[in-house]
């Protein structure tokens, strides 16, 4: 699942947000129990046809009344400011026969995995939506479905926190096979944008020596392999190689850069016209107080963020700066 910056912030940092107890007091790193999860969506997407979601990998729909799956025919570049969802635990229930769906924002950032079976792209599609595809590019996570791909060489320590979980050698030849079959795998789904996550292992012990050069060369060859199937590609976190890849990649997805004071750090993003999807965890929500909210939403350098406020479930409730909440419908 998303995951955060994998580094603990330095001490000024953590100094200047103990006064603040509307934060999580967690380090920038979370996850939800995915691979209960998984399998319940294992489950969930075995009655999908009945609840109407579309089974099958094929090109087309299902015959009864689903829409075709369209690709990209370029390389979307979406606007600084645009309005966005991100739900990584769960499967969107968008059928055929949604006519809206909530929240209405632009864009919705989903787990690839969990959607690979369903036409809920091509139905995000038809409501004009547009749909960044999550996995992770730089850990290994045993629950997904081509974990036996890896080899024990590929696999270096276990993540901090998440004892399934191993970093892995972003230079290895068969990390980089894996990773362009998972981007043909969101190009053949119709995604328009991928959300690689954990490109920055060099931030944690790794047990591989892994460097910010190489997480710069490793961002840069999903960059080329996305572009290449004319989808764009987020940075996720890593705000230590924004300069070396802000060239090749098309938004930042940025975790807790208010409650860790360094959202300046992201403006690069909006300055080069690039949006910047913003996530923070304020303790206490779905009932977030209002001054926590604002200091969410109002942090140095955030102005122009796209900023929602969301469980560390990444679930369907989201709350946006407006204070408005929504609740997206899931299976």
């Amino acid at each position: 699942m998303a995951r955060g910056g994998h580094h603990s912030p330095d001490a000024s940092s953590v100094e200047s947000n103990d006064h603040h107890k509307g934060w999580l007091s967690q380090p920038r790193r979370k996850k939800t129990l995915v691979a209960a999860a998984v399998a319940l969506v294992v489950i969930a997407l075995a009655l999908g046809l009945g609840l109407g979601l579309g089974l099958g990998r094929g090109g087309g729909g299902d015959g009864d009344g689903e829409p075709p799956r369209t690709r990209p025919t370029a390389v979307w570049q979406p606007a600084v400011g645009e309005s966005w969802q991100i739900i990584l635990n769960k499967v969107l229930a968008v059928d055929a026969g949604t006519d809206q769906v909530e929240p209405d924002v632009d864009v919705f950032d989903i787990d690839m995995f969990m959607h690979r079976d369903t036409n809920v792209v091509a139905n995000l599609h038809r409501l004009g939506k547009k749909v960044i595809c999550y996995f992770s590019a730089g850990s290994y996570e045993p629950y997904r479905p081509d974990s036996d791909r890896f080899a024990d060489d590929d696999m270096g320590d276990v993540l901090d926190g998440w004892p399934d979980e191993r970093w892995l050698n972003l230079s290895s030849p068969n990390v980089r096979a894996i990773m362009r079959d998972r981007i043909r795998i969101a190009h053949d789904m119709g995604c328009d944008a991928i959300d690689p996550d954990n490109v920055d292992g060099f931030q944690n012990d790794n047990g591989l020596g892994l460097t910010p050069a190489g997480s710069a060369d490793f961002v840069r060859f999903l960059a080329a392999e996305s572009t290449r199937l004319r989808m764009s590609v987020g940075l996720k976190n890593a705000g230590d190689i924004i300069d070396d890849v802000l060239a090749v990649v098309h938004f930042a997805v940025n975790e807790q850069c208010a409650q860790y004071n360094d959202c300046d750090t992201f403006t690069a993003f909006v300055d080069a016209d690039k949006p910047v999807f913003h996530i923070e965890y304020p303790d206490g929500a779905p009932d977030v107080p209002d001054d926590d909210a604002r200091a969410a939403c109002s942090a140095e350098g955030a102005a122009d963020f796209s900023t929602v406020l969301k469980l560390m479930e990444l679930n369907d409730w989201v709350e946006f700066c407006d204070g408005e909440t929504a609740r997206t419908q899931v299976v």
